[in-house]
């Protein structure tokens, strides 16, 4: 998900000024820059030709059937325990579709058992208790928890997508796929009172503290009011509660692990979560450095989470977001210094591979950027200089390419930024110049894509 400036406020807030939260790795703060490479003199029927050789057509991308077609993906992704798989608009059907198929054909083929979204850590954590054992309602659970930035994930792809998660399970109860949220902009109550039951049974006399410390930010509220009240505090509040969140992360952490080592680090995980949320709404977003801080630090964030669930859960994690936030170069460093996906790399090496998407024509749904009205945006072709140009004109209507082993002259070519459509959860915005195999390993290029339905809408 992409945060942006929407009329009066933003719509991600996080803090400068504090200790990082334990459990995110201090990486040093140094990211690639999307440079031009000295322009190739080859032809771009040369170029065509050369992409064409590399590329894999695609049957469809609606799960189900023969998955036959996806063969060489998987056989890009080789040994890689962590698969970012992004999206050029966040409420296309396509896209969310695709991924609903490639995660079946993981789960069958390369033992991947875990779907991540950038979505809630809490919200993530209540879909995975209907994944595993069928507690609760999925349509509910999404009304209530993809609100607001994440209104997006309450489409009609990802509830087939969670429900034959579920019906999976009930076929192989002992090896079973799990649903995990990587974000922070919501921590759900029933993740307060998680770390609050821990507390109470490993050191009663700790609860009052910790509740004191929590004070005032368990919601009681539904997510996306919660959010914006959360908004509205004054700035040296947010700050406040920031810091008693990191004091109450240091009283999870120096409790006893006991015989249950599991029950302890998950609550010191489920503390550390509470945290970043509470680091993420205080940040001073009126000065521009402060603003991009807050962006590195929730990408380092994410990528800290799904990194402590792939090690905690020991399962190959299927992660599904903003190709600039799988991907290892910002689109736009100056608003995003380090994505996680760079940082993944930073922490799993060649375990992890990302997989960027890009589309010729269609539609997706978006707000404006001077309000919250969602709209349905169409858009035709890019012009001859973007990269949708060039890559549309290869003979497969939808297909997959390796980066990583194209020829020349498509390797010089992939290698070169030119204009790229990376649209968030408003519109419009102009291309960013973005190089495609500096940014990802795989490509997958739809020719036409439309918008994802929206539930209660």
């Amino acid at each position: 998900m992409t945060w942006q400036r929407t009329g009066p406020t933003l719509t991600l807030l996080v803090t400068l000024g504090v200790a990082l939260p334990a459990g995110i790795p201090a990486v040093a703060a140094t990211t690639a820059s999307p440079a031009t490479t000295t322009a190739s003199t080859a032809s771009p029927r040369d170029v065509v030709a050369a992409l064409e050789r590399a590329a894999h057509p695609l049957r469809t991308v609606e799960p189900g059937g023969d998955t036959g077609d996806l063969r060489p993906l998987a056989r890009m992704i080789g040994d890689a325990r962590v698969v970012g798989l992004g999206e050029a608009t966040h409420s296309s059907h396509d896209f969310f579709a695709l991924k609903d198929r490639v995660f079946r054909h993981l789960v069958a083929e390369k033992g991947f058992r875990t779907f991540a979204l950038e979505a809630p850590w809490s919200t993530g954590l209540r879909l995975n208790a209907y994944v595993l054992h069928g507690k609760g309602d999925p349509r509910r659970i999404m009304r209530e928890e993809f609100q607001r930035d994440y209104q997006w994930w309450n489409n009609t792809d990802y509830l087939r997508l969670v429900e034959w998660m579920r019906a999976y399970n009930v076929r192989h109860p002992d090896d079973p796929v799990r649903f995990m949220g990587d974000d922070i902009a919501w921590s759900g109550p029933e993740l307060y009172d998680a770390v609050s039951d821990h507390v109470a049974a490993t050191d009663p006399g700790a609860s009052a503290r910790l509740a004191e410390l929590y004070r005032g930010l368990r919601p009681t509220v539904a997510t996306g009011p919660y959010i914006e009240q959360y908004l509205t505090r004054p700035y040296a509040e947010r700050m406040e509660m920031a810091a008693r969140t990191s004091r109450a992360l240091e009283l999870v952490r120096g409790l006893p692990a006991g015989a249950d080592r599991e029950a302890h680090d998950r609550a010191v995980q489920n503390a550390t979560v509470i945290d970043q949320t509470a680091h993420q709404y205080a940040w001073d977003l009126e000065n521009p450095a402060q603003a991009a801080e807050a962006m590195r630090y929730r990408d380092r964030a994410m990528a800290a989470n799904v990194v402590w669930w792939h090690r905690h859960t020991g399962t190959k994690v299927l992660l599904a977001a903003h190709n600039n936030h799988v991907g290892y170069v910002p689109d736009d460093p100056a608003q995003y210094p380090k994505v996680q996906g760079a940082y993944l790399r930073d922490s799993l090496g060649g375990g992890y591979l990302n997989i960027g998407l890009t589309f010729h024509q269609g539609s997706f749904n978006a707000t404006g950027f001077d309000d919250d009205i969602v709209r349905r945006w169409t858009l035709g072709p890019l012009g001859p200089d973007s990269n949708e140009h060039t890559l549309d004109r290869v003979r497969h209507r939808d297909y997959v390419v390796d980066l990583r082993t194209a020829a020349p002259p498509a390797r010089d070519w992939l290698r070169q930024a030119r204009p790229t459509r990376s649209i968030g959860t408003a519109y419009p915005e102009p291309p960013d110049d973005i190089a495609l195999a500096r940014s990802h390993d795989a490509l997958i290029h739809l020719h036409t894509v439309e918008a994802a339905r929206l539930r209660d809408r």
